[in-house]
């Protein structure tokens, strides 16, 4: 008996040892095959997708035209500002460019986007003047010349051309509301 139980033993250890090793060989081709499948799907395109036709290219969209949509419109030069306010000093940056405008309560700088006290909304800052959004109209504020020149202009040594910011479409018609 001790004989037949040591052989079971045997055969049982030999048979697990088998199932082992044969899970993983069998994970393995199961791996290789899915596989294989999958690039041969991918090899051959489905039948059910259109082949693909050219889309003709869209004209560009004429500014004029959407300029006017939105309630905008081509005017002259805008006028000189009417504000009580001179303009002092201008530091034109790429960053942020600020003005230095005084009026009978002193100087103050301003930046793009700020309420000046006249009510009007600094709109563009360059070298020698700002543009003032006043009203529903823009309006320019130039550099008061100064006659004990404590502040001179400096060309700059980098490229020196002036800031060209067109002003084109940036009027509302004359007869719409604010």
């Amino acid at each position: 008996m001790k004989v037949s139980n040591l052989s079971r033993q045997r055969f049982r250890a030999c048979l697990s040892s088998v199932c082992w090793l044969t899970l993983p060989v069998a994970v393995a081709v199961f791996l290789v095959w899915q596989e294989r499948q999958f690039r041969e799907r991918l090899a051959t395109p489905p039948d059910d997708i259109a082949p693909l036709q050219m889309v003709p290219a869209r004209e560009p969209l004429e500014a004029a035209s959407i300029a006017i949509v939105f309630g905008l419109t081509t005017q002259a030069t805008p006028r000189p500002s009417a504000e009580p306010l001179t303009l002092q000093a201008s530091f034109v940056s790429t960053g942020s460019s600020k003005a230095l405008l005084a009026n009978a309560q002193g100087s103050r700088l301003y930046q793009v986007g700020e309420q000046l006290p006249g009510g009007s909304v600094l709109r563009r800052i360059e070298p020698r003047q700002v543009a003032l959004w006043n009203k529903g109209r823009e309006e320019l504020l130039t550099l008061a010349p100064s006659e004990a020149r404590f502040l001179k202009a400096l060309e700059s040594s980098v490229d020196s051309r002036p800031v060209t910011t067109t002003t084109r479409f940036l009027r509302p018609f004359p007869g719409q509301p604010e």
